[in-house]
């Protein structure tokens, strides 16, 4: 490669020196015609000569030729360097800035997908709780509702408590000094309360009487009334909260009238027919 290269300089010069030779001899015969022409010219009026072109090319005014190619400036590979560093230093931070600026738009890119998946799962979130709400409105609305419906059946049937009406009444009668029922007050007592078995919505009100006076005939009465309550219990299973008793003595007495010898037990059956049919 060396060889090919320094042929090729010789030969580039030995084309280069008749060139240069005949350059030479075209500028001394054109010395006289020079000469010849300046003499005309003085005659002339002075005018300003024109100013010489200045190449602006490759060449810098060198003529094109291989000698001048090998030997021009830019030809050197330093000098290549020089003008081509720069560049490649601004490419290289180019390149640089465009990497970062990558890397910047890719992070800002994951954050913002993380940002939508992330408002996309408290968005389902919050649309689950909203359902939720919901679904628990729903039904405290129908238990409201179910409460309310209770409420006014229970305002309805505790109206309706004290709605008793009369029904069978019993006297049960009492020899003078004797607290014990007798048969046909047993049968008496069985006609009354044998109908009541698995009923509701009744009462039984025992009222004792008893001759004498003061607190003598209220025991008396309160004897025979216990009576009449202990057969029901015991005998008919009738519930000792739906019998209410009240001995009463002799209410004759303060009155003057008399009362008949031995005692009785008044016994009244109340129902309750707004009751049981709302039971029902």
């Amino acid at each position: 490669m060396n060889n090919h290269l320094f042929v090729t300089l010789l030969l580039s010069s030995a084309f280069a020196v008749p060139g240069m030779a005949q350059q030479t001899n075209s500028d001394v015969s054109s010395q006289p015609a020079a000469t010849a022409s300046q003499t005309s010219s003085q005659g002339a009026s002075d005018r300003q000569p024109v100013p010489p072109d200045t190449p602006k090319d490759f060449w810098d005014g060198d003529d094109p030729n291989l000698v001048n190619l090998i030997t021009h400036p830019m030809a050197n590979k330093k000098y290549v360097q020089r003008q081509v560093g720069p560049i490649r230093d601004r490419i290289n931070e180019l390149d640089q800035l465009t990497s970062e600026n990558s890397k910047t738009i890719k992070d800002v890119d994951s954050r913002a997908q993380q940002g939508i998946q992330l408002a996309s799962e408290k968005s389902s979130l919050a649309d689950q709780h909203a359902t939720d709400a919901s679904n628990k409105a729903q039904l405290a609305q129908t238990a409201a509702t179910q409460a309310s419906t209770r409420v006014s059946a229970a305002e309805q049937m505790v109206g309706n408590l004290d709605q008793y009406k009369g029904g069978s009444q019993t006297e049960i009668r009492f020899r003078p000094g004797q607290s014990a029922l007798s048969k046909s007050a047993k049968e008496a007592l069985d006609a009354m309360a044998s109908p009541l078995k698995d009923q509701r919505s009744y009462i039984v009100e025992v009222r004792g009487f008893a001759s004498g006076r003061g607190q003598a005939a209220i025991a008396a009465s309160q004897k025979m009334a216990d009576s009449v309550v202990r057969y029901l219990v015991l005998t008919h299973q009738v519930p000792v909260y739906r019998i209410y008793v009240m001995s009463m003595g002799n209410p004759t007495a303060t009155g003057g009238a008399k009362q008949a010898s031995g005692g009785r037990v008044e016994v009244d059956l109340l129902k309750n027919d707004m009751v049981s049919s709302a039971q029902q």
